[in-house]
């Protein structure tokens, strides 16, 4: 007797602290005993839970056909096996996957039900989340997948699209194979930074593909953590955006240049201006603005017709910007007016500029005509605004059409 004691002791210790929930419930249903894990998990304890029935951790989700299917198996004297969502006591809910027995007294009849449950929450998660990833990989969206050293591990077809690279030419391989050397240290920086503080990053990268091609891409990286919150795997989503980028430089310019011409446009211009004036004030950074007007344009136009007109206006374009450099700024201002910005130069450099310019531009034909230019030049002066800058350029340049045109003015000291 002292033995078979012994033996129920070491059965009831070893469902005490079983790593499983266990309850056991009468025919009705009703709990008469419930483990230790069972109180961990649900979060009521025995008093909350022995006499109620297992409805007391219904979460209200789990669908009726369920319940329907449970309790005919268990009427029929069979085991049922099936997942619940089910509460706890502080409202969370949470996924177990269940198995009920009935037990048998010794004429066979069943007298209780053993349901042992283990939560699977995390499970489900972690299945949600490879069939997420399994749809990601099916989409057009390019994905790679990297182990915490940033080895690559796997990558989908539209990874190889965009790339040119096949799966099994990558495996293994880091991105720094994708490096376009465009980005600085700083940049990389930053996107570590991002990614080890937030698990999260996403911008604009240049890449290299297979064929040496340098692109634009949107790319968004995420941090894969596993249970002790270490970094497993990082997962990168993204796309080739060169023709967006294309399509956005393409209004860009529109926005800004002269659709004829290709100068720069007036309200292109005024930002400019604008910007050399702040600078000018902020860092005493002297600048020249030159007017020119070709002269007696119009009598081309009426007598040439528009198209030459045109053609003279890009020509004469073409032959200004050759003349600039990089930190000067030309604008068609009007019909056959334009406007030069000299960054740096004082009125002595940009009189001797104009006077070049005014020479090559008389000594060229320009789509077989003689053409001429006049030019006003006013340089800024400390409180200068736009409008009087301006102003004085443009006096400067009715005089030296008043002297006869082809010539140049600069404001009066």
């Amino acid at each position: 007797m002292s033995a078979l004691r012994q033996r129920l002791n070491q059965l009831s210790t070893a469902v005490e602290q079983s790593p499983v929930a266990i309850a056991i419930t009468n025919t009705e249903g009703q709990i008469e005993y419930v483990n230790q894990r069972f109180v961990d998990v649900t979060g009521y304890s025995r008093e909350e839970l022995l006499g109620k029935t297992p409805a007391v951790i219904q979460s209200g989700e789990t669908a009726p056909s369920v319940y329907r299917d449970l309790w005919e198996t268990l009427k029929a004297g069979e085991v049922w096996r099936g997942e619940m969502l089910n509460r706890r006591k502080n409202g969370e809910c949470y996924w177990e996957a269940e198995v009920i027995t009935p037990v048998r007294d010794d004429q066979g009849q069943v007298v209780n039900y053993v349901a042992v449950k283990e939560d699977v929450t995390e499970r489900r998660r972690q299945k949600r989340e490879l069939e997420l990833l399994a749809t990601v990989f099916k989409t057009g969206q390019a994905t790679m997948i990297t182990d915490a050293e940033m080895r690559i591990e796997r990558a989908n077809q539209a990874f190889t699209d965009v790339t040119g690279y096949r799966e099994d030419e990558v495996l293994g391989k880091t991105p720094r194979i994708f490096k376009s050397g465009r980005h600085g240290t700083a940049f990389y920086r930053r996107l570590w930074d991002s990614l080890f503080d937030t698990g999260h990053w996403q911008g604009e990268i240049w890449n290299r593909n297979k064929f040496g091609e340098v692109y634009p891409l949107w790319q968004s990286i995420t941090a894969v953590y596993d249970d002790e919150g270490e970094i497993r795997h990082f997962v990168a989503v993204f796309h080739n955006i060169a023709e967006r980028k294309r399509m956005e430089n393409e209004l860009e310019r529109q926005a800004t240049r002269d659709h004829l011409t290709g100068a720069l446009n007036r309200r292109a211009f005024d930002d400019s201006l604008r910007q050399a004036l702040e600078q000018a004030e902020r860092d005493s950074m002297p600048f020249t603005l030159l007017l020119f007007d070709i002269d007696h344009f119009k009598q081309v136009n009426d007598r040439y017709g528009h198209d030459v007109g045109d053609a003279i206006l890009k020509r004469l374009t073409e032959r200004v910007a050759s003349t600039l450099r990089t930190t000067d700024i030309l604008c068609r201002w009007g019909g056959e007016e334009f406007t030069v910005l000299l960054q740096g130069t004082c009125l002595k450099g940009a009189a001797s500029f104009a006077e070049r310019l005014r020479y090559q531009v008389a000594s060229a034909r320009l789509n077989g005509l003689e053409v001429t230019i006049s030019t006003g030049i006013a340089q800024y002066r400390p409180g200068d605004g736009m409008d009087s800058l301006l102003a004085r350029a443009d006096d400067a340049l009715y005089r030296a059409k008043q002297m006869g045109r082809n010539c140049i003015v600069v404001e009066d000291e």
